[in-house]
């Protein structure tokens, strides 16, 4: 069963989603401040973590950019304040879904289930090496390289950029790329795609305002041209 890390400074909401996580039968590791949380996630290697926004020491958006630059896990930020710009900087920090307290634990047991599903699901492609310039990705490992250097990319960064890559040349609107890459099941708007463009463009080209790889087709969507 997964393993996940779940970082809350509020005891009754750690306990309760402790609680519920066991009960589904995940393994559950906890931690209590930004510091704690990237010691355990560093040693602990877990399969997923929730990530609150305000914690003491070091606030979640810091864990959340300190972590995207050393592994590749799913990363469900957590915030009280339900307000656009702390879902885009978790977003574009490289946080693969949000949720806004108060939540319902369904809620939350359904966008876990889902982020591990879409993890050990391949991309679509029936390619197993994708090479376009000097970008080469390795499907089945899930390892990107740029002129042979490793790049860390998010799960749902990695399994856009396969998609696109894959599609190379064709236009996707951001309700496609929803459809095709995050599922009907997401709750999230067209901007996720947006921030995970843009966090990928600061990974794959050289310089992000003009960029070679990812274009944007105004008024349509995006495409890969390589």
């Amino acid at each position: 069963m997964s393993k996940i890390l779940v970082v809350e400074d509020d005891p009754n909401i750690l306990e309760s989603v402790k609680y519920n996580l066991q009960k589904d039968g995940y393994d559950t590791l906890t931690a209590v401040d930004g510091a704690q949380a990237l010691e355990i996630a560093r040693s602990g290697k877990p399969d997923l973590i929730i990530l609150d926004i305000l914690l003491p020491q070091m606030n979640g958006l810091e864990v959340c950019r300190i972590l995207r630059k050393e592994m590749a896990i799913p990363i469900i930020m957590l915030t009280a304040r339900d307000t656009e710009i702390d879902k885009i900087t978790g977003l574009d920090l490289g946080a693969d879904d949000y949720v806004t307290k108060p939540f319902s634990m369904r809620e939350l047991m359904s966008r876990i289930r889902s982020l591990l599903r879409r993890a050990e699901i391949q991309p679509v492609t029936s390619e197993t090496k994708l090479i376009s310039g000097d970008l080469e990705i390795d499907v089945p490992h899930h390892v990107v390289k740029k002129a042979g250097v490793s790049l860390i990319l998010s799960p749902k960064e990695f399994d856009l950029l396969a998609f696109l890559v894959s599609n190379k040349g064709q236009v996707f609107s951001r309700d496609q790329l929803l459809e095709k890459v995050w599922g009907y099941d997401f709750a999230g708007d067209t901007r996720t795609v947006d921030v995970h463009i843009s966090w990928l463009r600061e990974k794959i080209e050289s310089n992000s305002q003009e960029p070679k790889y990812l274009l944007t087709v105004r008024g349509l969507g995006y495409k890969f041209e390589g």
